[in-house]
């Protein structure tokens, strides 16, 4: 609709008055196809994929034989197998790791990045831009629906706002965009961020591998783990961290003035230089000022005086998540 240069604050004024379209950026795409596809994901990964339907997307993590994420997933069937969705810069390495396992099954995983394309697409209306581009708009939470190779996903609200994201064809998805474009504002990449940390759904890059127990990260909470499926690497760990003893630390959002954190930056108190308390999963710019981030804390900090990158670092303070994080009594979450 608009032509002019984005701003986060547009953005957000766009978002909560009809809508905004943007490109997320840092998305990879795994295709793994073959008979054995859906059985061999089963094999390595937090969540369960054997009865996995074309109708509903998942969250799932992939861990380390100690139990911590080395990467988590957004998945779905499409019509050639199953797509795993996953932070860029650790795709490679992940796609190849995955492979090595694969051994004897019918199964084969390839860069769907190469040729297919993401959009991302917020706010009141945007389900009625979807239907003008002849898409369909699933209102359940991470309910899919393909039609003609574009599959569309129901994401996580975020700021109130429902969301969907948009998988198509490199070919198909300059035109797709300029038309959902008729209806809804156009948003840089950072917007799409800060709404992805608003909707509470962290994301594992390079700085975070094998920092997390899924739990740590609230990654169960948000459905990326069935403990009820057979065994995956680390699956031992993860569920002793569910069920015997007490989990000390949880994920938060966090909203800070200075410059943006990286992922992996460090939170300490005040009160203790030494030992860092907490650190960052995913942050992104606000468009209210200053920046907002999904942090990782150990339970009994998360109350307290935070700092950022040093005892004496910039002070940040802790926000609610959209969705409600069971937490131990004080005398638990400190022993």
């Amino acid at each position: 609709m608009s032509n002019a240069t984005p701003t986060l604050a547009s953005s957000l004024e766009s978002l909560r008055r009809t809508g905004v379209i943007a490109v997320p950026a840092g998305v990879g795409l795994i295709r793994v196809a073959g008979d054995d596809a859906a059985a061999f994901l089963h094999t390595q990964l937090t969540n369960a994929v054997e009865d996995l339907s074309p109708d509903t997307a998942r969250l799932a993590g992939y861990c380390s034989p100690k139990g911590r994420l080395q990467a988590s997933f957004l998945m779905w069937r499409d019509a050639d197998g199953i797509v795993l969705q996953i932070s860029a810069d650790i795709q490679p390495a992940i796609q190849k790791r995955l492979s090595m396992f694969v051994l004897r099954a019918k199964a084969k995983l390839s860069d769907l990045s190469a040729t297919h394309g993401v959009l991302g697409v917020a706010g009141p209306a945007a389900a009625g831009a979807l239907a003008v581009a002849g898409l369909p708009a699933p209102q359940g939470p991470l309910q899919a629906a393909s039609a003609e190779g574009v599959t569309v996903i129901r994401l996580a609200d975020a700021d109130g706002a429902p969301r969907w994201q948009i998988v198509a064809p490199a070919d198909r998805i300059a035109a797709l965009q300029q038309t959902l474009s008729g209806n809804l504002d156009a948003a840089a990449p950072a917007f799409w961020d800060w709404l992805d940390v608003m909707s509470g759904v962290p994301r594992i890059s390079t700085p975070t591998q094998e920092q997390f127990v899924p739990q740590m990260i609230n990654f169960e909470l948000i459905g990326g783990v069935n403990f009820r499926k057979g065994c995956y690497p680390g699956q031992e760990v993860v569920a002793r961290s569910q069920y015997r003893g007490t989990l000390k630390r949880r994920m938060w959002r966090l909203h800070g003035e200075d410059e943006v954190p990286a992922a992996a930056a460090e939170i300490f108190r005040p009160e203790d230089p030494e030992q860092p308390c907490g650190m960052i999963v995913n942050a992104a710019p606000s468009p209210e000022g200053g920046w907002d981030a999904l942090a990782e804390l150990k339970i009994d900090a998360a109350a307290g005086a935070l700092r950022l990158g040093a005892a004496d670092g910039p002070a940040v303070a802790t926000r609610a998540l959209p969705y409600e994080v069971p937490l131990p009594n004080a005398a638990e979450a400190a022993g």
